[in-house]
Protein backbone atom coordinates (compact mmCIF):
# COMPACT_ATOMS: atom_id res chain seq x y z
CA UNK A 1 0.00 0.00 0.00
CA UNK A 2 2.44 2.42 0.91
CA UNK A 3 4.61 1.49 -1.61
CA UNK A 4 1.43 2.42 -4.11
CA UNK A 5 1.09 5.68 -2.50
CA UNK A 6 4.82 6.32 -2.97
CA UNK A 7 4.87 5.86 -6.79
CA UNK A 8 1.80 7.61 -6.81
CA UNK A 9 3.48 10.85 -4.78
CA UNK A 10 6.67 10.34 -7.47
CA UNK A 11 4.19 11.04 -10.05
CA UNK A 12 2.93 14.19 -8.95
CA UNK A 13 6.76 15.81 -8.04
CA UNK A 14 7.15 16.52 -11.98
CA UNK A 15 4.77 19.25 -11.22
CA UNK A 16 7.76 21.04 -9.12
CA UNK A 17 9.68 20.84 -12.19
CA UNK A 18 11.29 24.16 -13.81
CA UNK A 19 9.82 23.73 -17.14
CA UNK A 20 6.49 22.86 -15.63
CA UNK A 21 6.47 26.19 -13.24
CA UNK A 22 7.39 28.40 -16.16
CA UNK A 23 4.57 26.84 -17.99
CA UNK A 24 2.45 28.30 -15.04
CA UNK A 25 2.93 31.73 -15.56
CA UNK A 26 2.63 31.80 -19.75
CA UNK A 27 -0.26 29.72 -19.51
CA UNK A 28 -1.52 33.02 -17.15
CA UNK A 29 -1.10 35.06 -20.00
CA UNK A 30 -2.36 32.45 -22.48
CA UNK A 31 -5.64 32.56 -20.86
CA UNK A 32 -6.38 35.72 -19.99
CA UNK A 33 -7.09 37.36 -23.15
CA UNK A 34 -10.21 34.52 -23.84
CA UNK A 35 -13.02 35.56 -20.94
CA UNK A 36 -12.45 39.03 -22.19
CA UNK A 37 -13.28 38.83 -25.66
CA UNK A 38 -15.94 36.33 -25.03
CA UNK A 39 -17.35 35.16 -21.71
CA UNK A 40 -17.07 38.24 -19.51
CA UNK A 41 -17.75 40.52 -22.49
CA UNK A 42 -21.02 38.38 -22.98
CA UNK A 43 -21.33 39.37 -19.39
CA UNK A 44 -20.84 43.07 -19.86
CA UNK A 45 -22.63 43.11 -23.76
CA UNK A 46 -26.05 41.64 -21.73
CA UNK A 47 -25.89 44.13 -18.64
CA UNK A 48 -25.47 46.91 -21.43
CA UNK A 49 -28.84 45.60 -23.06
CA UNK A 50 -27.52 44.09 -26.03
CA UNK A 51 -29.89 41.18 -27.11
CA UNK A 52 -28.84 37.52 -26.81
CA UNK A 53 -29.03 37.31 -30.57
CA UNK A 54 -26.36 39.74 -31.34
CA UNK A 55 -24.17 38.59 -28.11
CA UNK A 56 -23.85 34.77 -30.06
CA UNK A 57 -23.27 36.20 -33.24
CA UNK A 58 -20.40 38.50 -32.08
CA UNK A 59 -18.62 34.89 -30.88
CA UNK A 60 -17.67 34.60 -34.31
CA UNK A 61 -14.49 36.95 -33.19
CA UNK A 62 -13.26 33.74 -31.82
CA UNK A 63 -13.18 32.49 -35.13
CA UNK A 64 -9.78 33.96 -35.19
CA UNK A 65 -8.54 31.40 -33.15
CA UNK A 66 -10.38 28.68 -35.71
CA UNK A 67 -8.27 29.86 -39.25
CA UNK A 68 -4.46 30.56 -36.96
CA UNK A 69 -3.23 27.87 -38.84
CA UNK A 70 -3.12 30.36 -41.95
CA UNK A 71 -0.35 32.67 -39.99
CA UNK A 72 0.96 30.12 -37.90
CA UNK A 73 4.09 28.77 -40.88
CA UNK A 74 5.15 32.22 -40.17
CA UNK A 75 5.31 32.43 -36.69
CA UNK A 76 7.02 28.95 -36.72
CA UNK A 77 10.04 30.21 -39.80
CA UNK A 78 10.02 34.49 -40.15
CA UNK A 79 12.22 36.23 -37.58
CA UNK A 80 10.69 39.48 -36.22
CA UNK A 81 13.28 42.43 -37.29
CA UNK A 82 15.40 43.23 -33.55
CA UNK A 83 12.85 41.38 -31.52
CA UNK A 84 14.37 38.28 -33.20
CA UNK A 85 18.35 38.60 -32.91
CA UNK A 86 17.61 39.90 -29.01
CA UNK A 87 14.90 37.45 -27.92
CA UNK A 88 14.88 34.22 -30.03
CA UNK A 89 12.22 32.91 -32.65
CA UNK A 90 9.92 31.62 -29.72
CA UNK A 91 9.96 34.26 -27.19
CA UNK A 92 10.09 37.18 -30.12
CA UNK A 93 6.69 36.03 -31.05
CA UNK A 94 5.10 36.05 -27.89
CA UNK A 95 6.37 39.53 -26.84
CA UNK A 96 5.10 40.65 -30.11
CA UNK A 97 2.05 38.61 -29.63
CA UNK A 98 1.37 40.23 -25.92
CA UNK A 99 1.64 43.54 -27.13
CA UNK A 100 -0.98 43.69 -29.73
CA UNK A 101 -3.42 42.08 -26.43
CA UNK A 102 -2.30 44.91 -24.37
CA UNK A 103 -3.25 47.33 -27.23
CA UNK A 104 -6.66 45.42 -27.40
CA UNK A 105 -7.41 45.64 -24.08
CA UNK A 106 -6.54 49.40 -23.60
CA UNK A 107 -9.21 49.86 -26.68
CA UNK A 108 -11.74 48.33 -24.80
CA UNK A 109 -10.83 49.90 -21.84
CA UNK A 110 -12.07 53.17 -23.25
CA UNK A 111 -15.06 52.39 -25.07
CA UNK A 112 -18.96 52.06 -23.96
CA UNK A 113 -20.53 49.26 -26.32
CA UNK A 114 -24.18 51.06 -25.77
CA UNK A 115 -22.59 53.54 -28.08
CA UNK A 116 -20.10 52.34 -29.84
CA UNK A 117 -20.34 48.63 -30.36
CA UNK A 118 -18.97 47.99 -33.58
CA UNK A 119 -15.51 49.92 -31.94
CA UNK A 120 -15.68 47.68 -29.13
CA UNK A 121 -15.83 44.35 -31.65
CA UNK A 122 -12.55 45.63 -33.73
CA UNK A 123 -10.64 46.01 -30.15
CA UNK A 124 -11.56 42.75 -29.75
CA UNK A 125 -10.88 40.96 -32.98
CA UNK A 126 -7.28 43.13 -32.43
CA UNK A 127 -7.04 40.75 -29.11
CA UNK A 128 -7.96 37.64 -30.37
CA UNK A 129 -5.50 37.61 -32.84
CA UNK A 130 -2.73 38.76 -30.78
CA UNK A 131 -4.09 36.30 -28.56
CA UNK A 132 -4.09 33.55 -31.11
CA UNK A 133 -0.48 34.58 -32.07
CA UNK A 134 0.18 34.16 -28.78
CA UNK A 135 -0.72 30.48 -28.65
CA UNK A 136 0.75 29.65 -31.53
CA UNK A 137 4.36 30.78 -30.76
CA UNK A 138 3.51 29.26 -26.96
CA UNK A 139 2.31 25.90 -27.94
CA UNK A 140 5.73 25.25 -29.99
CA UNK A 141 7.55 26.48 -26.99
CA UNK A 142 5.87 24.33 -25.10
CA UNK A 143 6.24 21.41 -26.68
CA UNK A 144 10.19 22.49 -27.50
CA UNK A 145 10.59 22.39 -23.87
CA UNK A 146 10.35 18.94 -22.84
CA UNK A 147 10.26 14.96 -24.08
CA UNK A 148 6.56 13.70 -24.78
CA UNK A 149 6.59 11.86 -21.87
CA UNK A 150 6.43 15.24 -20.24
CA UNK A 151 4.03 16.63 -22.47
CA UNK A 152 0.87 15.64 -20.32
CA UNK A 153 3.06 17.64 -16.90
CA UNK A 154 3.33 20.64 -18.90
CA UNK A 155 -0.29 20.50 -19.90
CA UNK A 156 -1.43 20.21 -15.97
CA UNK A 157 0.63 23.12 -15.12
CA UNK A 158 -0.38 25.02 -18.36
CA UNK A 159 -3.79 24.77 -17.79
CA UNK A 160 -3.26 25.75 -13.94
CA UNK A 161 -2.10 29.05 -15.20
CA UNK A 162 -4.65 29.50 -17.60
CA UNK A 163 -7.25 28.81 -15.19
CA UNK A 164 -5.80 30.89 -12.77
CA UNK A 165 -6.03 33.90 -15.65
CA UNK A 166 -9.71 32.89 -16.12
CA UNK A 167 -10.41 33.10 -12.05
CA UNK A 168 -8.43 36.67 -12.74
CA UNK A 169 -10.23 37.53 -16.20
CA UNK A 170 -13.37 35.99 -15.23
CA UNK A 171 -14.12 36.60 -11.20
CA UNK A 172 -11.72 39.97 -10.74
CA UNK A 173 -13.38 41.79 -13.44
CA UNK A 174 -16.55 41.16 -12.50
CA UNK A 175 -15.40 41.87 -9.04
CA UNK A 176 -13.85 44.90 -9.58
CA UNK A 177 -16.72 46.20 -11.68
CA UNK A 178 -18.92 45.22 -8.75
CA UNK A 179 -16.86 47.24 -6.32
CA UNK A 180 -16.16 50.75 -8.65
CA UNK A 181 -20.16 50.82 -9.65
CA UNK A 182 -21.43 50.32 -6.05
CA UNK A 183 -23.87 52.99 -5.55
CA UNK A 184 -24.41 53.30 -8.90
CA UNK A 185 -27.31 52.66 -11.32
CA UNK A 186 -27.52 48.76 -12.64
CA UNK A 187 -25.21 49.33 -15.76
CA UNK A 188 -21.97 51.59 -15.37
CA UNK A 189 -19.36 51.83 -18.10
CA UNK A 190 -16.93 53.55 -16.36
CA UNK A 191 -16.72 50.40 -14.11
CA UNK A 192 -16.49 47.56 -16.76
CA UNK A 193 -13.62 50.26 -18.48
CA UNK A 194 -11.83 50.39 -15.41
CA UNK A 195 -12.02 46.57 -14.83
CA UNK A 196 -11.00 46.18 -18.58
CA UNK A 197 -7.68 49.00 -17.90
CA UNK A 198 -6.35 46.14 -15.10
CA UNK A 199 -6.76 43.20 -17.04
CA UNK A 200 -4.47 44.79 -20.04
CA UNK A 201 -1.97 45.35 -17.12
CA UNK A 202 -2.01 41.72 -16.23
CA UNK A 203 -0.33 40.85 -19.44
CA UNK A 204 2.52 42.12 -17.89
CA UNK A 205 2.82 38.75 -16.24
CA UNK A 206 3.43 36.84 -19.30
CA UNK A 207 5.41 39.80 -20.21
CA UNK A 208 8.10 39.41 -17.96
CA UNK A 209 8.60 35.56 -18.01
CA UNK A 210 9.09 35.43 -21.51
CA UNK A 211 11.43 37.73 -20.92
CA UNK A 212 13.07 35.62 -17.96
CA UNK A 213 12.56 32.54 -19.97
CA UNK A 214 15.36 31.08 -21.89
CA UNK A 215 14.71 30.33 -25.86
CA UNK A 216 13.82 26.48 -26.00
CA UNK A 217 17.11 24.50 -27.75
CA UNK A 218 16.24 25.77 -31.47
CA UNK A 219 15.59 22.81 -34.21
CA UNK A 220 18.11 23.01 -36.61
CA UNK A 221 15.59 23.59 -40.23
CA UNK A 222 17.25 22.59 -43.81
CA UNK A 223 18.33 26.08 -45.74
CA UNK A 224 16.54 26.69 -48.36
CA UNK A 225 17.80 28.31 -51.62
CA UNK A 226 14.92 30.55 -52.82
CA UNK A 227 11.39 32.10 -52.17
CA UNK A 228 9.50 29.03 -53.40
CA UNK A 229 11.28 26.55 -51.34
CA UNK A 230 10.71 28.75 -48.24
CA UNK A 231 7.21 28.98 -49.16
CA UNK A 232 7.12 24.81 -49.75
CA UNK A 233 8.81 24.15 -46.46
CA UNK A 234 6.94 27.04 -44.79
CA UNK A 235 4.05 26.24 -45.76
CA UNK A 236 3.10 22.82 -47.56
CA UNK A 237 5.54 20.70 -45.36
CA UNK A 238 3.97 20.85 -42.01
CA UNK A 239 0.68 19.46 -43.60
CA UNK A 240 2.61 16.92 -45.91
CA UNK A 241 4.02 15.54 -43.04
CA UNK A 242 1.33 14.91 -41.16
CA UNK A 243 -0.74 13.19 -43.84
CA UNK A 244 2.28 11.12 -44.53
CA UNK A 245 2.99 9.75 -41.12
CA UNK A 246 -0.63 9.13 -40.38
CA UNK A 247 -2.09 8.16 -43.75
CA UNK A 248 -5.94 7.35 -43.74
CA UNK A 249 -5.84 7.86 -40.03
CA UNK A 250 -5.22 11.36 -40.44
CA UNK A 251 -9.04 11.50 -41.69
CA UNK A 252 -10.36 10.29 -38.33
CA UNK A 253 -7.84 12.26 -36.13
CA UNK A 254 -8.85 15.68 -37.63
CA UNK A 255 -12.19 14.37 -37.20
CA UNK A 256 -11.91 13.45 -33.54
CA UNK A 257 -9.79 16.74 -33.10
CA UNK A 258 -12.69 19.21 -34.85
CA UNK A 259 -15.41 18.23 -32.75
CA UNK A 260 -14.46 17.07 -29.34
CA UNK A 261 -15.20 20.15 -27.43
CA UNK A 262 -18.43 21.24 -29.13
CA UNK A 263 -20.67 20.49 -26.30
CA UNK A 264 -18.61 23.24 -23.98
CA UNK A 265 -17.92 25.35 -26.57
CA UNK A 266 -21.25 26.07 -28.23
CA UNK A 267 -22.65 25.73 -24.11
CA UNK A 268 -20.23 28.35 -22.88
CA UNK A 269 -21.06 31.51 -25.15
CA UNK A 270 -24.44 31.17 -23.57
CA UNK A 271 -23.68 30.38 -19.86
CA UNK A 272 -22.82 34.25 -18.50
CA UNK A 273 -26.00 35.32 -20.30
CA UNK A 274 -27.93 32.79 -18.42
CA UNK A 275 -26.45 33.81 -14.78
CA UNK A 276 -27.61 37.62 -15.91
CA UNK A 277 -31.73 36.07 -16.64
CA UNK A 278 -31.44 33.90 -13.92
CA UNK A 279 -31.04 36.74 -11.91
CA UNK A 280 -27.27 35.93 -10.16
CA UNK A 281 -25.17 39.02 -9.11
CA UNK A 282 -21.89 39.64 -10.32
CA UNK A 283 -20.58 38.74 -6.95
CA UNK A 284 -22.54 35.34 -7.08
CA UNK A 285 -21.04 34.52 -10.74
CA UNK A 286 -17.73 35.48 -9.61
CA UNK A 287 -17.54 33.72 -6.73
CA UNK A 288 -18.95 30.26 -8.20
CA UNK A 289 -18.52 30.17 -11.51
CA UNK A 290 -14.88 32.07 -12.08
CA UNK A 291 -13.41 31.11 -8.50
CA UNK A 292 -14.98 28.33 -7.23
CA UNK A 293 -15.66 26.51 -10.51
CA UNK A 294 -11.98 27.35 -11.78
CA UNK A 295 -10.46 25.81 -8.82
CA UNK A 296 -12.60 22.58 -9.63
CA UNK A 297 -11.09 22.61 -13.48
CA UNK A 298 -7.75 23.02 -11.94
CA UNK A 299 -8.31 20.21 -9.66
CA UNK A 300 -9.39 18.20 -12.99
CA UNK A 301 -6.35 18.94 -14.82
CA UNK A 302 -4.03 18.02 -12.06
CA UNK A 303 -6.22 14.50 -12.06
CA UNK A 304 -6.41 14.16 -15.91
CA UNK A 305 -2.90 15.06 -16.22
CA UNK A 306 -1.94 12.16 -13.76
CA UNK A 307 -5.11 9.43 -15.22
CA UNK A 308 -3.59 10.26 -18.43
CA UNK A 309 0.38 8.99 -17.20
CA UNK A 310 -1.40 6.08 -15.77
CA UNK A 311 -3.82 4.85 -17.76
CA UNK A 312 -3.23 6.64 -21.87
CA UNK A 313 -4.30 9.73 -23.23
CA UNK A 314 -7.33 7.47 -25.23
CA UNK A 315 -9.09 6.33 -22.47
CA UNK A 316 -9.09 9.51 -20.95
CA UNK A 317 -10.04 11.09 -23.48
CA UNK A 318 -13.19 8.73 -24.23
CA UNK A 319 -13.70 9.33 -19.80
CA UNK A 320 -13.72 13.39 -20.68
CA UNK A 321 -16.14 13.39 -23.30
CA UNK A 322 -18.59 11.42 -21.51
CA UNK A 323 -18.53 13.67 -19.01
CA UNK A 324 -18.34 16.97 -21.06
CA UNK A 325 -21.85 15.79 -22.27
CA UNK A 326 -23.34 15.02 -18.83
CA UNK A 327 -22.35 18.21 -17.40
CA UNK A 328 -24.46 19.82 -19.69
CA UNK A 329 -27.51 18.10 -19.24
CA UNK A 330 -27.37 19.22 -15.53
CA UNK A 331 -27.45 23.49 -16.70
CA UNK A 332 -30.75 22.02 -18.54
CA UNK A 333 -32.01 20.69 -14.90
CA UNK A 334 -30.46 24.47 -13.31
CA UNK A 335 -32.62 26.17 -15.80
CA UNK A 336 -36.13 24.81 -14.14
CA UNK A 337 -34.68 26.09 -10.93
CA UNK A 338 -34.83 29.61 -11.30
CA UNK A 339 -32.36 31.45 -8.77
CA UNK A 340 -30.71 28.45 -7.16
CA UNK A 341 -27.44 29.30 -5.70
CA UNK A 342 -27.26 25.92 -3.84
CA UNK A 343 -27.86 24.27 -7.39
CA UNK A 344 -25.57 26.34 -9.04
CA UNK A 345 -22.49 25.75 -6.90
CA UNK A 346 -23.10 21.99 -7.65
CA UNK A 347 -23.30 22.17 -11.62
CA UNK A 348 -20.58 24.58 -11.92
CA UNK A 349 -18.65 21.69 -10.05
CA UNK A 350 -19.43 18.80 -11.98
CA UNK A 351 -19.10 20.76 -15.26
CA UNK A 352 -15.44 22.61 -14.52
CA UNK A 353 -14.11 19.03 -12.76
CA UNK A 354 -15.02 17.07 -16.31
CA UNK A 355 -13.71 19.76 -18.35
CA UNK A 356 -10.00 19.84 -16.53
CA UNK A 357 -9.78 16.22 -17.14
CA UNK A 358 -11.13 16.06 -20.57
CA UNK A 359 -8.62 19.32 -21.41
CA UNK A 360 -5.42 17.92 -19.84
CA UNK A 361 -6.36 14.57 -21.76
CA UNK A 362 -6.61 16.59 -25.45
CA UNK A 363 -3.78 18.85 -24.99
CA UNK A 364 -1.89 16.10 -24.32
CA UNK A 365 -3.06 14.06 -27.47
CA UNK A 366 -2.63 17.17 -29.78
CA UNK A 367 1.16 17.37 -28.36
CA UNK A 368 1.72 13.96 -29.52
CA UNK A 369 0.53 14.37 -32.47
CA UNK A 370 3.13 17.41 -33.28
CA UNK A 371 6.26 16.65 -35.62
CA UNK A 372 8.58 19.10 -33.36
CA UNK A 373 9.81 20.15 -36.88
CA UNK A 374 6.48 22.21 -37.34
CA UNK A 375 5.70 22.10 -33.97
CA UNK A 376 3.97 25.72 -34.20
CA UNK A 377 2.03 25.31 -37.82
CA UNK A 378 1.20 21.17 -36.74
CA UNK A 379 -0.48 22.45 -33.11
CA UNK A 380 -1.99 25.56 -34.39
CA UNK A 381 -3.94 23.26 -37.07
CA UNK A 382 -5.25 21.00 -34.31
CA UNK A 383 -6.04 23.72 -32.35
CA UNK A 384 -7.75 25.70 -34.82
CA UNK A 385 -9.85 22.61 -36.33
CA UNK A 386 -11.00 22.31 -32.48
CA UNK A 387 -12.50 25.56 -32.45
CA UNK A 388 -13.53 26.08 -36.38
CA UNK A 389 -16.72 24.05 -35.94
CA UNK A 390 -17.61 24.55 -32.39
CA UNK A 391 -17.09 28.27 -33.05
CA UNK A 392 -19.47 28.76 -35.84
CA UNK A 393 -22.09 26.92 -34.37
CA UNK A 394 -22.28 28.73 -30.93
CA UNK A 395 -22.70 31.98 -32.91
CA UNK A 396 -26.49 30.47 -33.32
CA UNK A 397 -26.72 30.11 -29.54
CA UNK A 398 -28.46 33.15 -29.26
CA UNK A 399 -31.33 32.81 -31.69
CA UNK A 400 -31.30 29.04 -30.54
CA UNK A 401 -32.12 30.19 -27.16
CA UNK A 402 -34.30 32.83 -27.75
CA UNK A 403 -36.60 30.03 -29.77
CA UNK A 404 -36.22 27.19 -27.83
CA UNK A 405 -35.45 28.48 -24.22
CA UNK A 406 -32.12 27.57 -21.84
CA UNK A 407 -33.37 23.93 -21.05
CA UNK A 408 -33.92 22.72 -25.21
CA UNK A 409 -30.33 24.41 -25.82
CA UNK A 410 -28.75 23.12 -22.81
CA UNK A 411 -29.66 19.46 -23.74
CA UNK A 412 -29.09 20.05 -27.04
CA UNK A 413 -25.36 20.82 -26.79
CA UNK A 414 -25.33 17.01 -24.59
CA UNK A 415 -26.48 15.66 -27.84
CA UNK A 416 -24.22 16.45 -30.01
CA UNK A 417 -21.05 15.66 -28.36
CA UNK A 418 -22.62 12.33 -28.76
CA UNK A 419 -20.48 11.53 -31.98
CA UNK A 420 -17.34 12.47 -30.38
CA UNK A 421 -17.75 8.98 -28.22
CA UNK A 422 -17.66 6.88 -31.83
CA UNK A 423 -14.64 8.77 -33.03
CA UNK A 424 -12.45 8.21 -29.92
CA UNK A 425 -13.54 4.65 -29.93
CA UNK A 426 -12.46 3.94 -33.46
CA UNK A 427 -9.27 5.66 -32.64
CA UNK A 428 -9.03 3.72 -29.85
CA UNK A 429 -9.86 0.17 -31.99
CA UNK A 430 -7.73 1.60 -34.46
CA UNK A 431 -4.79 1.98 -31.86
CA UNK A 432 -3.69 5.55 -33.75
CA UNK A 433 -1.60 6.23 -30.73
CA UNK A 434 0.00 3.50 -31.19
CA UNK A 435 0.47 3.78 -34.93
CA UNK A 436 2.43 6.81 -34.31
CA UNK A 437 4.74 5.20 -31.66
CA UNK A 438 5.84 2.27 -33.88
CA UNK A 439 5.85 4.73 -37.12
CA UNK A 440 8.38 6.96 -34.97
CA UNK A 441 10.63 4.15 -34.04
CA UNK A 442 10.81 2.84 -37.52
CA UNK A 443 11.61 6.34 -38.16
CA UNK A 444 14.82 6.49 -35.77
Amino acid sequence: MLKAIGSWLKDFRVYLEWPCLRMLFLGFSAGLPLLLILGTLSFWLREAGIDRSTIGYLTWVGLIYAVKWMWAPLVDRLPIPLLTKFFGRRRSWLLFAQLLIILGLLGMASIDPQAQLTSIVWCALLVAFGSATQDIALDAFRIESADSDHQAALAATYQTGYRLALIWSGAGVLWLAARVEAGAGSYDASAWQFAYLCMALSIGVGVITTLLSKEPLRVQLPQVRDAKAWLYQTVVEPFADFIQRYGWHAILILSLIAIYRISDVVMGIMANPFYVDMGYTKDEVAAVSKVFGVVMTLVGAFVGGVLTLRFGVMRILFLGAILSAVSNLLFAWLATQGHDLHGLVWVISADNLSSGIASAAFIAFLSSLTNIQYSATQYALFSSMMLLLPKWLAGFSGVFVDHFGYQAFFVSTAIIGAPVLILIWLAMYLKVVEFKKHDSQLAK
